[in-house]
């Protein structure tokens, strides 16, 4: 393992995305690859008691001057939408699958500002959720944004662990380096334990003891 790694930026991401904010010396975030749809970049995937259900936050449509659509947009660039009180329903969605979990109601304080105050682009808003949920689960990493695009077998990336296109919701590739640990969850009687969910879904299910399962 390097002791350097790069990530695409996420919404309240997965435990293998923080596992690698734990684990890493150095931790560079992407800004500016292009805008995907559909992954952690605006999205997160938590347990109901229904069985799993995506968190998604709508982004505003980039045009051109001539009001065409853009083909590519970079991350940091791209602007959250208000549309469909969202906020809200995320909110709510957190209250409903989250409410009867041991540690809920402990961070709920915390974590609702995210659900109320409205930021302009997607990039910043999930820097600060980063930054807010390192202060929870009690690490440090060192995170820095990358100041360019750097490709796949770029010659900058030696000695550096690249999982922008390995951490992903959709067929993600091999990582040798994360082996999901079991850990209480509260629907875990009837749909069996769900691996690699929202960081959100560990921090609730096990509080200050999660840092043990990064």
């Amino acid at each position: 393992m390097a002791s350097r790694a790069i990530l695409s930026v996420t919404y309240f991401g997965p435990v293998q995305w923080y596992q690698k904010l734990n684990r890493y010396g150095h931790v560079m975030i992407e800004r500016y690859d292009s805008f995907i749809k559909q992954t952690y970049r605006n999205r997160c995937v938590i347990a109901t008691a229904n069985g799993l259900q995506a968190l998604t936050v709508p982004v505003e449509r980039m045009e051109q001057h001539d009001g065409q659509p853009l083909q590519k947009c970079m991350v940091k660039d791209v602007r959250i939408s208000n549309h469909g009180n969202w906020r809200h329903l995320h909110w709510n969605a957190l209250q409903s699958a989250y409410g009867e979990s041991p540690f809920f109601e402990y961070y709920a304080d915390d974590l609702r500002p995210f659900f109320e105050k409205e930021w302009t682009y997607l990039y910043d808003f999930n820097m600060e959720i980063c930054a807010k949920m390192c202060e929870l689960l009690d690490i440090e990493p060192h995170v820095t944004p990358t100041d360019d695009y750097w490709p796949s077998g770029d010659l900058r990336l030696a000695q550096t662990d690249d999982y922008r296109d390995v951490i992903r919701p959709r067929r993600p590739l091999p990582d040798e380096h994360f082996a999901p640990k079991e850990y209480y969850q509260v629907y875990r009687g009837r749909h069996g334990f769900l691996p690699n969910l929202s960081v959100l879904d560990l921090l609730f299910n096990m509080g200050n003891e999660s840092v043990f399962y990064l």
